[in-house]
């Protein structure tokens, strides 16, 4: 009967002698392990099997055998073979009539199964089954550890959250199932991407968030978020196609945004919807202004349905220039918006606000329209350029629209040139070629719009009858910052069109050296700041008024309209006093500042940028009310055009002065108590220049 159950699997059988040997065990146990018999007889029981999972009872196991200590239920494998099965041990002591201990007797069970049904189950409650980071639960149980563990230890975390632009379009044209792999792709890029003790986890759908310990140093973080959006935005071969996707990263940093884990991981999402609006591909830290700036940005994305009824969408006009010639050939229409409370919206922040909203084939429609209307009116050689949103391209009627247009108008088709982004080709394919034949039957123009951005494609070009292709403007904006590799690139496909007979346009050019590189590249057209900002109507028609309208390119519209945008009131602090000035200038390297009076060179100031941000300058350079400053430490990128300092003042010095521990707050720090200005007391050393007090912030 014994024999009978031990090869039933039902019940197995061990036993030792006084000193842990194993004396016997079931041959069925040997079996289920895939070792001989004979190797594990004669050894200590400790050596022969090992707990689990590290649970690190081989001691205990050892302890209670040389102890006489009964045990059940622990789970170990053979020693010889890890990866093979799980068994239950339990033994009991057994003693003689003296109670002398002979040794042990115990049973065995295979819980191999059981085991790994378990530990799944146990693994599916902490990671995400689809690419085995972090789920949500686990990223918030260890985000609010680590702060409170931090908090008490006064150390730093970055919290990234991330989330994949166009993800939602490979979804509904590849499928779900491509969708999937490219998560799982995506997984592994974002684990090779960050080379540094950190946790990552997917929060659901395209949704991903990073834990990084012990950073707080913007300029490294900031390094992080371009390495995974440059990673990111490789392109992906799945098996239904092969695709690019984009990505936009939000940062926040405990204590500074936030103490506790609701506190920081809220600053990174605004962060990250800062990000996404501010034309996505990008990062973005957090600042104490954005939660207004997104409560307003809601407002404005309601508002946008009455814009179109009550005309406050308006156009302006960016030229496009013949490289050789400098000739205007061709007006790029740019949508603003002119709102009762916020004023003039640009063109930039406009588009921000139009995409994802269910308003944007309208607003699409509304654009052509007024276009063909005002270029009616220009001079023949010149054509006017309009962009078309994507879902607006898909639309049924789209093709019927242009052609209402352009009757309405009494425009000839060929002054019309429509732009359109690669997306659409991700679209019903019949349907798409259906559209691109019937607009090129119809005589328009066509553009096709970002190339360079990811998802281009030679099938493309080879299906659709496109008159030019206009690069990725980030693209140009590489070939700017680093000039070898991009500039390859472009000038592979500029000869790329040259070989398909199309035009080639760059836009978004700043620089007299980036220009020249780009003619030396072959480029047709070129538009950008250093020709012109984009003009209302009547500016643009007082222009082709005159006769052959030329533009030389000039780098000084670029910096003109870069002071405007710094032009603000700013705290300097010089010994124990504050001073209020007028920042006209900012770089990376230094900043200009007007308001005080007889400020001598060498002179030293601590600017505070606000948000706690301080930075350490001497005056180099001293005019009248006005002083040239050069900082201590450059500042660095902020992800979104802007700059800022690597480090900001921290909340446990200011805990330390005697502050409750908190976020930093978006004001100034100029009068941190027991801090920055000290405790004595001396005289102001300067006085406001005349009228200063007066200047406009």
């Amino acid at each position: 009967m014994l024999d009978e159950l031990e090869q039933s699997g039902l019940g197995w059988f061990w036993a030792c002698d006084a000193d842990g040997n194993l004396t016997y065990l079931s041959a069925t146990i040997a079996d289920r392990l895939g070792l001989p018999l004979e190797e594990m007889l004669n050894q200590p029981l400790s050596v022969v099997f090992e707990p689990i999972d590290g649970q690190a009872r081989t001691r205990s196991l050892a302890l209670m055998i040389g102890a006489n200590k009964a045990f059940s239920g622990i789970a170990v494998h053979a020693a010889k073979r890890p990866d093979g099965a799980v068994l239950r041990l339990s033994g009991r002591p057994i003693k003689d009539e003296k109670g002398r201990a002979l040794g042990f007797r115990g049973t065995g069970a295979d819980i191999t199964e059981e085991y790994h049904r378990e530990a799944e189950t146990a693994r599916l409650a902490k990671f995400d089954s689809l690419t085995g980071l972090s789920n949500r639960h686990r990223m918030a149980h260890l985000i609010d550890t680590t702060l409170t563990a931090f908090k008490a230890a006064k150390r730093n975390c970055a919290i990234l959250m991330l989330d994949l632009d166009k993800f939602k379009q490979v979804n509904d044209t590849l499928g779900h199932a491509a969708g999937d792999e490219l998560l799982k792709q995506v997984a592994v890029r974002l684990s090779r991407s960050i080379e540094r003790d950190c946790e990552i986890g997917r929060l659901g759908g395209d949704e991903f968030q990073i834990m990084i310990p012990d950073v707080d140093d913007r300029g490294v973080l900031g390094e992080i978020a371009m390495k995974i959006i440059t990673m990111l935005k490789q392109p992906y071969s799945l098996e239904e196609g092969r695709c690019v996707i984009g990505c936009s990263v939000g940062i926040a940093i405990a204590p500074h945004d936030g103490v506790t884990c609701d506190e920081v991981v809220r600053s990174a999402d605004l962060a990250l919807y800062a990000a996404k609006n501010g034309g996505r591909g990008q990062y973005r830290f957090f600042s104490g202004d954005l939660e207004n700036e997104a409560i307003f940005r809601r407002r404005l994305e309601a508002d946008l349905g009455k814009a179109i009824e009550q005309d406050e969408l308006f156009l302006k006009y960016e030229p496009i220039v013949d490289a050789a010639t400098q000739k205007v050939e061709a007006l790029e229409a740019h949508i603003c918006w002119k709102h009762e409370q916020r004023g003039e919206i640009d063109e930039i922040e406009f588009a921000s606000i139009l995409d994802g909203s269910s308003q944007v084939s309208d607003v699409g429609r509304w654009a052509i329209s007024q276009a063909c209307d005002h270029a009616a009116y220009w001079p023949e050689s010149i054509r006017v350029s309009v962009n078309v949103p994507v879902p607006l391209f898909g639309s049924s009627e789209f093709v019927s629209h242009v052609k209402e247009a352009l009757r309405d108008a009494d425009m000839a088709a060929g002054r019309l040139d429509l732009e359109i982004n690669e997306a659409v080709f991700f679209g019903d394919t019949t349907a798409v070629d259906s559209t691109l034949a019937q607009l090129f039957k119809l005589g328009v123009r066509l553009t096709l719009d970002e190339f360079g951005s990811g998802y281009s494609s030679l099938s493309y070009l080879r299906r659709a009858p496109f008159d030019s292709i206009k690069i990725d403007e980030k693209l140009i904006a590489e070939a700017d910052r680093h000039d070898s590799r991009e500039l390859g690139l472009i000038r592979a496909i500029v000869a790329l069109s040259d070989a398909l007979d199309m035009d080639t346009v760059a836009n978004g050019i700043e620089t007299n050296a980036l220009l020249a590189s780009l003619l030396d590249c072959g480029v047709r057209r070129v538009q950008g700041p250093i020709f012109s900002a984009p003009l209302t109507r009547e500016e643009a028609e007082s222009e082709l008024l005159g006769e052959g309208w030329k533009i030389e390119p000039s780098s000084d519209r670029t910096r003109r309209a870069r002071r405007r945008t710094v032009y603000r009131k700013i705290q300097v602090i010089h010994d124990d006093h504050s001073y209020e000035v007028t920042l006209r200038n900012l770089s990376k390297t230094g900043a200009l500042i007007q308001g005080l009076a007889d400020v001598p060179k060498g002179t030293q100031f601590v600017v505070d940028l606000g948000g706690g941000q301080l930075a350490v300058a001497t005056v180099i350079r001293t005019s009248g009310d006005t002083q040239g400053l050069e900082f201590e430490q450059k500042l660095i990128d902020d992800g979104s055009g802007g700059l800022c300092t690597r480090n900001r003042v921290s909340p446990y010095a200011l805990a330390a002065a005697g502050a409750p521990l908190a976020a930093l707050s978006p004001g100034s720090y100029k009068a941190m108590e027991g801090g920055l200005l000290g405790q004595g007391a001396s005289i102001p050393q300067f006085g406001y220049a005349p009228g200063a007090e007066h200047e406009p912030a």
